[in-house]
């Protein structure tokens, strides 16, 4: 075991928050889920009896130095999503006045590090200011959530929607692996493996064009010059895709995939099975 003992994290959705609170919960620790006042009631029905919830304003350092201060936090965790990054600076500024030992920034996709273009800039930027506080970090990037290939392919609209040709190379891992992951490596390695490190994950390598094979005659391939209407995250995707920037073996300093490093990380979590998308999509 590690000697961290205790996590809070803020952003303790459904989707990966509470995911990683669970996964922690297994390892006999004590979780934390920080959570505005306005949305405390909703975090609380979705996570066990057992994860302590704290409504607090993201913003108010004094309040969440307070909380981090009395339950004794090693380690926190963000899992808030794009629009929210924002508010991690003060909850940074937080974990530095109480003595939080680790800060996983929220990451989880293409990795950013050297990253020059718009989205990537607040991560980096963030990561740069944790540097500067002298609160290490560990970052974490597994390409695309393996649960999410419907939602960026429109399959709900009756076809599987590949903008470009499908051929580059894309990391994905499922949620529960992601989580799991962190839960993992944050409770069983040592600190001195943790500070300032950068794990790179993938449960499958795969391609646009071998999903939709998976999918066979039941939702017809459609390579298309445009998404539907709407689909304006989905197209930034696809686009970042035909660079070959959703591997998580992508280096931001050379403009290049280095495949040999996606799965990089996934020795740190010895003798784990990593579910493929046929599986997670229950294909």
């Amino acid at each position: 075991m590690s000697g961290f003992k205790s996590f809070a994290i803020a952003g303790a959705g459904p989707t990966m928050g509470g995911r990683i609170a669970k996964a922690l919960l297994g390892y006999g620790v004590s979780v934390v889920a920080l959570s505005r006042p306005s949305s405390a009631a909703s975090t609380a029905a979705g996570l066990p009896d057992s994860v302590k919830v704290a409504a607090v304003d993201y913003a108010d350092i004094p309040a969440v130095t307070s909380v981090l201060r009395e339950n004794k936090i090693d380690v926190v965790i963000s899992a808030l999503a794009y629009g929210a990054l924002p508010a991690q600076t003060p909850l940074a500024d937080a974990a530095k006045a109480a003595g939080v030992k680790l800060f996983v920034p929220s990451e989880y996709g293409m990795p950013t590090e050297g990253g020059k273009e718009g989205h990537m800039v607040p991560k980096s930027q963030f990561a740069d200011y944790l540097k500067s506080l002298g609160v290490p970090t560990t970052r974490i990037y597994n390409g695309l959530f393996m649960e999410f290939l419907p939602w960026l392919t429109g399959v709900d609209h009756g076809k599987l929607h590949i903008l470009g040709k499908g051929e580059n190379p894309i990391s994905t891992t499922s949620l529960d692996d992601v989580s799991g992951f962190i839960a993992y490596v944050l409770t069983q390695l040592p600190p001195s493996k943790l500070e300032n490190a950068t794990f790179r994950i993938e449960g499958q390598r795969t391609t646009l064009n071998d999903v939709g094979a998976l999918y066979g005659s039941k939702v017809p391939t459609a390579h298309v010059t445009e998404l539907p209407e709407g689909f304006t995250k989905q197209t930034f995707l696809h686009g970042q895709i035909e660079k070959g920037r959703l591997s998580s073996g992508w280096n931001n300093y050379t403009d290049s995939d280095e495949p040999e490093k996606a799965a990089s990380g996934n020795a740190a979590w010895e003798g784990h099975k990593w579910k493929s998308v046929k599986e997670a999509l229950n294909l």
